[in-house]
């Protein structure tokens, strides 16, 4: 009877103990498990989740794997669908050919929303409006192999005007049943929404396949200053925090793609590592870095207003926005141990007139340099230039 009580006694100390009364009774029930077993002991198993890595469930731990192990370290440049599909393909690949700049980043599903390339695929066509600005993606594939071009494939997610407009309830509707559009005539859709998630991340398994070894996401997002605007929309949400939603998002893409052998990067406003989690585009510069491989800040100094890194006019100062940045980057992901994922900025090779007189400097090699100083500066070896036409600075000491 004794024995019975003590047993009884121990597990109450268990469920609602102290730390130390339950570190206690923990160690008295091993002892007499240990006792019985003869003194064997057993090794508990792991879990898994879908996605292969070994995990605790109660604390989502992961493995982080490099699908991509013998990639090199990129330096490269941003090509539209236009470009990669037209004339202006040959003067960009020479460009490659006869400087250290060896990949490229090309529109698979554009700014406005289109599949840049005619394809049969009819998941993708449930939802998607496919164009011949590539003709012939196959060819574009040999031709970038042939030049030993690292290919990247960039999917716009939530900026989707195509799809917004096409399917209503997939966006956010004004109060008279219209499409929400931004400043620019840009409409959004919804992160909520996982046939969003699921198609645009069915885009990137045919890019995989089609043979390109990463897949860069761009506007993981929801709309700028969308908590302002947020109220008098409708669209579908749960009680789940904006944050959270684009941070499951990139995990559900990395668990999807990281069998297929590809990489998984984000493209992120620069300024979110500099700051705490900006809530209301969702984007947590921590969270979002943990799923990926790959970390793109956008850190163009012309995009950082007066006082940024002591600098009263940042744009004219493209060393010290770039050293502040990385510096705060750096500094942002470090908590993060093995989860860190490579930092490759996406930096300014274009003027910013529109800033207006005084507030920009005309952008070329000497601009260009002190931002590969800066990276250099501060331990970045990998990067990517910014150029929406996508003329590049050519003499550039890559």
């Amino acid at each position: 009877m004794d024995i019975l009580l003590t047993v009884l006694l121990l597990f109450n100390h268990l469920l609602t103990g102290t730390n130390e009364q339950s570190t206690a009774a923990n160690t008295v029930v091993k002892a007499v498990t240990l006792a019985n077993s003869g003194g064997q002991t057993t090794t508990p198993t792991t879990t898994a989740d879908d996605s292969g890595d070994q995990a605790n469930p109660s604390s989502n731990v992961f493995v982080k794997k490099d699908p991509q192990p013998d990639a090199p370290k990129v330096k490269g440049i941003y090509v539209t669908a236009h470009s990669a599909g037209g004339a202006r393909m040959t003067k960009l690949l020479d460009l490659l050919d006869r400087t250290e700049l060896n990949s490229m980043v090309i529109d698979i599903k554009d700014d406005n929303g289109y599949i840049t390339y005619p394809t049969d695929n009819q998941e993708l066509l449930k939802l998607g409006t496919s164009q011949k600005y590539i003709k012939d993606i196959s060819a574009t594939m040999q031709l970038l192999e042939k030049h030993q071009v690292y290919p990247i494939a960039r999917i716009v997610v939530f900026k989707d005007t195509v799809l917004a407009r096409n399917h209503p309830e997939l966006s956010y509707r004004k109060s008279d049943g219209t499409v929400w559009e931004n400043g620019k005539g840009d409409s959004f859709v919804n992160p909520y929404r996982r046939e969003v998630w699921e198609y645009n991340v069915a885009i990137a398994k045919e890019a995989a396949k089609l043979g390109f070894k990463e897949i860069q996401f761009d506007y993981v997002r929801f709309p700028e200053g969308f908590e302002k605007k947020e109220a008098s929309l409708t669209f579908d949400k749960t009680d789940e925090k904006r944050t959270d939603v684009i941070a499951d998002f990139v995990q559900y893409a990395r668990e999807q793609l990281e069998p297929l052998g590809v990489r998984v990067s984000v493209d992120i406003f620069g300024y979110a590592a500099s700051v705490p989690a900006a809530e209301g585009i969702g984007q947590d510069f921590v969270k979002i870095s943990k799923q990926v491989n790959v970390i793109s800040p956008m850190v163009y100094p012309s995009h950082y207003s007066t006082g940024w890194f002591k600098v009263k006019e940042p744009d004219t100062n493209p060393y010290a926005v770039i050293k502040g940045a990385m510096e705060d980057t750096h500094k942002k992901l470090q908590p993060l141990g093995s989860y860190t994922p490579a930092i490759r900025p996406w930096i300014q090779d274009f003027t910013a007139s529109w800033l207006g007189k005084g507030h920009y400097i005309k952008y070329g090699k000497a601009e260009v340099d002190a931002q590969l100083k800066a990276l250099k500066d501060t331990n970045i070896d990998e990067y990517l230039l910014w150029n929406a036409n996508n003329n590049y600075t050519g003499d550039a000491n890559f």
